[in-house]
């Protein structure tokens, strides 16, 4: 007899589940597994259970679904329903799958790192476009992309001919919706409060932000559907910081008299950063069918932040100038050969209280037409992206007169510290020193692109279909800087000033008053009309791509395993323009101009051996590149010619792709609907990378001695990947309402940064270590979800400047999520994010007790109520 169906709400996805499955092993839950298998094959075989998923199970499964449809070594994230994500943008999301890390900014989840690579190796893009970035290089920043808006992410770890080339490490595609295809919601409407654990201990300051949403899917009849969304946001984020200066190194002193340098800090400084930041998105797409033939897609998105911080920093100055005693020295701790901690004496502190401002706009669009006759299939593309970015410091920076005694401590594994004795912010030794403004500083980044994807379905018991395209796209990136300073009008010490602490932090007090009201009784007001334009950080690039491709699509045979997959070859030709300025000698600068182009093949091969109905063996050999950063290609560069040998430093127009052969095995084991167990193995051989070192660089025929990035020689990157998710169907039955997903990645490589020389950094992402793991629960309208991240310690770029090379200590993260569907239409939800409040530690120079920046966010709490029909 059948047992009568078991529900749970949301979305309504279907499956028939025979009471007999085969049995699973998987380390430590093996034995548990086949205990509950071979309870399961004592049921009659015509026992079946109607169980519709939905929410959290329902993406898992339909990710399942897009992963084994795949050609290639893949990994996708699902939410078929509009605003079913639970993060709060995708990048959250994209850093649970296998083997992708990212870094925080500002507490947000930003950039991908994948497979131990960093995101200059990573290619983003939107319904397979390459986008602009309001980053220098070309990074996408996905926290600009609100997950409400999106309705999946693809990401694809092994080269296809069809893919745009740019991505060794990976590409991430993200997928907007398709609405004559959609079955979910018609509508989608959410809001909520949003409240920051850190931020309720700054002053004047409140905690509380809001988010919210509404999407709309319609069809107008069966060949045209719309679909609007848009999306707003207001983080309050602000947290508390103590940032190190990095070392004297090179002309440090003996300080114990040991006969051996012991390298010191430069300086650091304290800050408390409180943040208002707006973010907007929008989402608009037209879908058309006019005929069983032809298919027409128009489409467009914008996102757009804006942050405001006001800021509070206590800068330490002169720790690490040698004075040929090293008296300055009252005390300290030697670890690692380096002053880890100590008390410097007569030290003098500058108190800034300053605003940043930052706008940021991506605006993509494009239109899709796919024709479709006999064996045909013909798709053409135009797309048009845009990226901008502005923005400005201001600050008063305020000097402490009275010098004080400071003790700090920086060794590792010891929460960083510092603090002084005296008085300096007492107002008889304060006075205003001046007013610093760097800014605006501008970026535009534009787009235009066009593609031809053709494919013929072919008559032949081995070959599928012939693929082929053709793919040009123009791409301008610029940027300019400006800066000046202002002069007190006055003597006199600004009224208002007032002081603070932070809980939680041992960090002295902090000089804090209304920003405007006292530039304006110090400076007279912000004088932008000072300003002058950097003509140093002034540069432009101007990329030409074309590309093609062919590739076979063949499903045969071998030894009487199936076997499908693709062989292919894209081949792509790129000319760069770059337009700076330079200086020879201190002279002024003057305009320069240099040109590139390179032209790579990227042969492919991908074979997928269904060796079960429910098992799959994949195979991935390919040839891949990432182009050169944009910012890395500018011109800009400062020579001396006075010397016996010419120097410079700058930017590299020159530079050539990086280039990696890459081998990808996969195995995939789909035991039941909703579960697989995955192991994954690849191999890449980087032949080129790119980075800053002191090389030689031919410039107009004269050898520089140049300090910038140069390609150089790379090594091998290998891991394994491991995958094992499930419902927890071997329990009973209360219990199946239970799940896993979980990951774990492995990675090693003799890949290198260029510095430091004498101890060289890991390659950019490179975290040996990174795991996932969510438990998950879902019946009768309610969800839950508790999920923890790891990840061990890799090298990233912490800003804009390439050179500023940190590592990231590792890190361990715990969210939880859980959210109750009152009827069919009205639904709660409730999220913390970093439960543990795990802070966010970076040091510099492969050595722990040189710390870059120490950082506590707090936890992120979130409520919200979602109407649906």
């Amino acid at each position: 007899m059948k047992k009568p169906a078991k529900r749970v709400y949301f979305r309504p996805f279907t499956a028939r589940i025979r009471g007999g499955a085969s049995a699973v092993a998987l380390c430590a839950l093996a034995t548990t597994l086949a205990a509950g298998t071979a309870q399961a094959q004592a049921a009659a075989d015509d026992d079946l259970q109607e169980i519709v998923v939905t929410g959290l199970r329902a993406s898992l499964r339909d990710a399942l679904d897009q992963k084994r449809a795949t050609d290639v070594v893949s990994e996708a994230i699902s939410a078929k329903d509009i605003g079913q994500l639970p993060d709060v943008t995708i990048a959250e999301a994209l850093v649970r799958l296998p083997g992708l890390n990212g870094t925080r900014d500002r507490g947000n989840e930003s950039q991908a790192v994948i497979r131990g690579l960093g995101p200059r190796l990573a290619f983003g893009t939107v319904d397979g476009r390459e986008v602009a970035s309001s980053e220098p290089d070309r990074n996408i920043r996905y926290e600009q992309y609100p997950s409400e808006l999106l309705t999946g992410v693809q990401v694809y770890k092994a080269q296809s001919a069809d893919l745009i080339a740019g991505g060794i490490a990976g590409t991430v595609n993200l997928q907007t919706i398709q609405p004559l295809d959609y079955t979910g919601p018609q509508f989608v409407g959410r809001f909520g409060a949003v409240y920051y654990g850190a931020a309720a201990d700054l002053p004047s300051y409140s905690p509380v932000g809001y988010r919210g949403s509404a999407t709309y899917v319609g069809k107008i009849n069966d060949k045209v559907a719309i679909a609007l969304g848009g999306t707003v946001q207001q983080q309050k984020n602000g947290y508390a910081s103590i940032q190190g200066w990095g070392y004297n190194v090179d002309n440090a002193g003996d300080l114990n008299g040991d006969g051996k340098t012991d390298p010191t800090p430069w300086g650091a400084q304290t800050a408390v950063t409180r943040i208002d930041e707006l973010r907007k998105g929008a989402l608009g797409v037209i879908q058309m069918r006019p005929t069983d033939n032809l298919e027409i897609k128009v489409d467009a998105f914008y996102s757009q932040f804006h942050i405001v911080e006001n800021q509070n920093q206590q800068w330490f100055q002169n720790w690490g100038n040698w004075d040929g005693t090293g008296t300055w020295y009252k005390s300290y701790t030697l670890q690692n050969g380096d002053v880890a901690a100590g008390t410097v004496g007569y030290n003098y502190l500058r108190n800034v209280i300053a605003r940043y401002d930052q706008k940021n706009s991506v605006f993509n669009t494009g239109t899709n037409v796919k024709w479709t006759a006999d064996k045909w299939t013909v798709t053409g593309d135009v797309s048009y992206s845009y990226a901008n970015r502005d923005n400005t410091w201001n600050a008063l920076y305020i000097d402490s007169t009275n010098p004080v005694d400071t003790t700090w401590d920086f060794r590792s594994g010891v929460t960083p510290s510092i603090s002084i004795v005296g008085s300096p912010l007492a107002s008889g030794n304060l006075s205003v020193a001046q007013g610093n403004n760097t800014g605006p500083d501008h970026l535009r980044d534009s787009l235009g692109a066009g593609r031809l994807d053709v494919s013929r379905e072919l008559d032949s018991s081995v070959l599928r279909s012939f693929d082929f395209g053709l793919r040009i796209a123009d791409r301008t990136k610029w940027y300019a800087a400006y800066n000046w300073t202002q002069t007190p009008t006055s003597g006199t010490l600004p009224s208002g000033l007032s002081t603070f602490t932070v809980p939680g932090y041992t960090m002295p007090a902090l000089l804090d008053g209304d920003f405007d009201s006292l530039v304006k009784q110090t400076l007279g007001g912000l004088n932008p009309g000072l300003a002058t334009e950097d003509l140093s950080q002034k540069w432009h690039v101007h990329e030409k791509t074309q590309e093609g491709y062919a590739k076979l699509r063949y499903d045969t045979d071998l030894f009487g395993v199936p076997v499908s997959g693709n062989v292919g070859v894209r081949v792509i030709h790129v000319d760069t323009d770059s337009g700076a300025f330079q200086s020879v000698n201190g002279s002024p600068y003057s305009p320069v101009s240099v040109s590139n182009s390179y032209t790579e093949p990227l042969p492919s091969l991908n074979m997928n051996f269904q060796v079960a109905p429910d098992q799959t063996l994949r195979l991935g050999l390919s040839q891949a590149i990432s182009r050169p950063p944009l910012d890395e290609l500018r011109a800009s560069r400062s020579l001396d010619t006075t010397g016996n040998t010419p120097t410079g430093s700058g930017g590299n127009p020159k530079l050539q792709p990086y280039k990696a052969k890459q081998i990808d095995l996969s195995y995939e084991w789909y035991f039941r609907p909703e579960a697989l167990v995955a192991v994954a193995g690849y191999y890449k051989y980087l032949d080129s990378n790119v980075g800053y070192k002191t090389a030689i660089q031919n410039i107009n025929g004269v050898p520089y001695q140049m300090i910038s990035p140069f390609n150089g020689s790379g090594g091998f990157i290998r891991g394994a990947e491991f995958t094992f998710q499930t419902p927890f169907f071997f329990l009973p039955e209360p219990l199946q309402n239970f799940g896993i997903y979980s990951n774990y990645a492995y990675v090693n490589s003799n890949v290198h940064e260029y510095a430091p020389v004498n101890n060289p950094l890991a390659a950019n992402g490179l975290a040996r270590h990174t795991a996932t793991v969510d438990l998950w629960y879902n019946h009768a309208g309610v969800e839950a979800r508790l999920g923890y991240k790891y990840h061990s310690r890799f090298t990233t770029i912490y800003g804009w400047d390439a050179t500023q090379l940190t590592t990231l200590e590792a890190e361990n993260t715990l969210d939880f999520s859980a959210s109750y569907q009152l009827n069919e239409n009205i639904g709660f939800r409730f999220q913390v994010n970093n439960l543990t409040n795990e802070p966010l530690r970076l040091y510099f120079d492969n050595m722990p007790d040189r710390l870059a920046r120490y950082e506590k966010y707090g936890q992120r709490y979130s409520f919200d109520v979602t109407f649906k029909y």
